[in-house]
């Protein structure tokens, strides 16, 4: 039997009959999840209308009428720029440890062009960077492959470091689930320890598995490289907690910066979640927010899915570059 674990990403044979199961059961799952999330957005926003003695049509109505759309749009499109530049910036600086060197210019269509897939799903649009610069660079399939897992893997320690320090900052204007976070982040820690451990061959030093090709950027990494990470990534929550606080006041809601730092990340971590129109990130905004359910709907679904679709009109402008820098190859 050929062994295609190292075979160039973009030469994979089709998905065998077990793969495509598990796939359509995770979409079914994730379907499901959505279409709770959707009713209890139903069911907590009819129930504010009800309250106000409005039809749910007369208040959403009343809800989009009050929003200062000019200020949001341009305070949300100047966000998204912010954004594209400093995700261009890890993804250049995370390749460029574990690969090779390639300048950020030549990496922004590579981002932006992805962004138009993560439309569907962010990990996917991962998979087609790493399948782009195997066709373009000629880097490694599997060892840029890895390099997306790498980002992926320190994404959620980003978001779970971040959400510590939001909890210590502000723990007392929290929900009492928020009191979970030390425990989870003490297993995080440990968990990170033997992650390295491992992976620097101190712990199990007889297993193969380090060994496999698209392990290759763990294999790589030290723990100047997972702080080099956070400290890269950090200005896009930094900037996200600021932009996020001014853009509910234009919806009406009054929060504070600090309180923010403790929501945004898990809000973010709820946004991984690869749920249809991002459901389950709007939940978050409902619950979190209670006294608000109109605005905080209408805040979630708009925040998430204009931040999704105007960075995929950023990936259609550079779209023409990113083709005819594949055809050239």
């Amino acid at each position: 039997m050929t062994d295609t674990t190292d075979a160039p990403i973009g030469a994979q044979q089709p998905a065998p009959p077990q793969q495509r199961r598990k796939s359509l059961l995770q979409r079914i799952v994730m379907t499901a999840v959505a279409a709770a999330c959707f009713v209890y957005l139903y069911l907590r926003v009819d129930s504010a209308a009800g309250r106000a003695g409005m039809s749910l049509v007369d208040y959403m109505a009343d809800v989009f009428a009050n929003v200062a759309w000019l200020p949001w749009l341009f305070l949300m499109m100047a966000y998204s720029f912010l954004y594209f530049a400093i995700d261009t910036m890890v993804i250049t600086s995370a390749v460029g440890w574990f690969i090779k060197r390639i300048p950020f210019r030549d990496i922004m269509p590579i981002r932006a062009s992805a962004y138009i897939i993560s439309i569907f799903n962010e990990q996917i649009g991962k998979g087609a960077m790493a399948w782009y610069l195997y066709r373009r660079d000629r880097v490694p399939g599997w060892e840029v492959g890895s390099v997306m897992l790498f980002i992926m893997f320190c994404e959620m320690f980003y978001l779970g470091a971040w959400a510590t320090v939001g909890y210590f900052i502000t723990r007392d204007e929290l929900p009492d689930a928020f009191d979970l976070i030390p425990s989870i982040a003490v297993g995080a820690v440990v968990f990170f320890i033997l992650w390295l451990l491992y992976f620097e061959g101190k712990l199990l030093p007889g297993s193969k598995l380090r060994e496999r090709s698209i392990l290759h950027a763990f294999r790589q990494a030290r723990l100047r490289h997972y702080v080099g990470f956070f400290l890269l990534r950090s200005p896009a929550l930094l900037s996200a907690v600021f932009v996020y606080s001014t853009a509910l006041g234009f919806f009406g809601v009054e929060t504070s910066v600090l309180s923010l730092i403790g929501y945004l990340p898990v809000i973010f971590f709820a946004a991984t979640i690869p749920t249809p129109m991002r459901a389950a990130a709007i939940t978050s905004w409902v619950v979190l927010f209670p006294a608000n359910e109109g605005q905080m709907a209408a805040f979630g679904l708009l925040q998430h899915n204009f931040f999704i679709f105007f960075n995929a009109l950023i990936g259609l402008v550079f779209l023409p570059r990113a083709q005819r820098e594949l055809a050239d190859k």
